[in-house]
């Protein structure tokens, strides 16, 4: 059994942390806080069987779901803010990590999925190893907000069999406003780029469980600040029109966007009608569509 204790190089990482885009280079085994707000243990809000995610991830049995406090985006509209950006949750060990994992695992968990695991990479690259040494053999999820480096994703590569990852905007300046960063366009498309060459486009099982691939999801925003057509373009030239697309309508404005007059709204039908138009002019036909009131319809599966 292994002692799950970082390798030379995972605790360099972690010494000078630039491991996300932000690049704090804050030395986490010293109690440094960078972005992220976070030391060298991760800190977790809460781990359980989970039914709400696409159909191939939650399956029938659920997806072991491991919920990461804090975030390297700042969202003002974040739904999760109390978890994101309050930080509730409970600092755990690595060894108390891998536990969580084993025992998703014996509850039945079609997979573990890791929720917002971008600034914790290191941390989830060690303990995915140890839980492997210790019997884990179930799928594993990179569940992220799309605002990770190349560099950081290479630190997964042969580890991570899904990424659910989203696609936020296609403009730098509404990101800037939004999220507070200066770079989502291009490091958003860039890692992309890069979970796709890992691991393709989704694979299901005979039951349509998900084992390898991507899924894209989009969060439809208020006055088209999403920049759907660009993103949607992307996808279908840069990656393939075969990927799958999570189309999500269930934007409302929580935390502090109440306080934005462009996005203190929900959606129009206009506006979501607009989006699932834009999916047809660029062939992407695979996916689901949460839906909405006055529209019927949905992504082929």
């Amino acid at each position: 059994m292994s002692d799950c204790s970082y390798s030379s190089e995972e605790r360099k990482l972690l010494k000078n942390c630039c491991i996300c885009p932000r690049r704090c280079h804050v030395d986490r085994f010293s109690g440094e806080l960078g972005e992220c707000k976070t030391g060298v243990n991760p800190k977790v809000a809460s781990y359980n069987l989970h039914y709400g995610e696409e159909p191939p991830i939650s399956g029938t049995q659920g997806s072991g779901t491991i919920f990461f406090s804090y975030c390297n985006l700042h969202c003002i509209y974040c739904q999760n803010y109390p978890i994101s950006q309050m930080g509730i949750g409970e600092v755990v060990s690595l060894p108390r990590l891998v536990e969580m994992m084993l025992e998703l695992q014996t509850r039945g968990a079609h997979n573990i999925n890791f929720v917002t695991p971008t600034h914790v990479t290191v941390q989830v690259r060690r303990a995915i190893i140890c839980a492997k040494e210790q019997g884990l053999n179930i799928p594993i999820i990179y569940n992220s907000s799309g605002y990770d480096s190349v560099e950081q994703l290479r630190l997964v590569d042969g580890l991570v069999d899904i990424y659910l990852v989203d696609m936020r905007y296609d403009n730098n300046q509404v990101a800037r406003r939004y999220s507070d960063v200066e770079d989502y366009g291009e490091i958003n498309k860039q890692a992309l780029k890069e979970m796709y060459r890992q691991t393709g486009v989704l694979q299901l099982d005979k039951k349509g469980i998900a084992k390898k691939g991507m899924i894209i999801r989009h969060l439809i925003l208020p006055g088209g600040l999403s920049g759907t057509d660009g993103i949607f373009r992307f996808i279908s030239e840069e990656l393939s029109p075969q990927t799958y697309i999570s189309l999500m309508s269930q934007y409302f404005p929580a935390w502090k966007a109440l306080e934005d007059d462009k996005i203190n709204r929900r959606i129009t039908v206009e506006e979501y009608q607009e989006a699932v138009e834009l999916l047809d002019k660029y062939g992407l036909e695979r996916g689901w569509m949460q839906s909405f009131v006055g529209l019927k319809g949905g992504i082929g599966v």
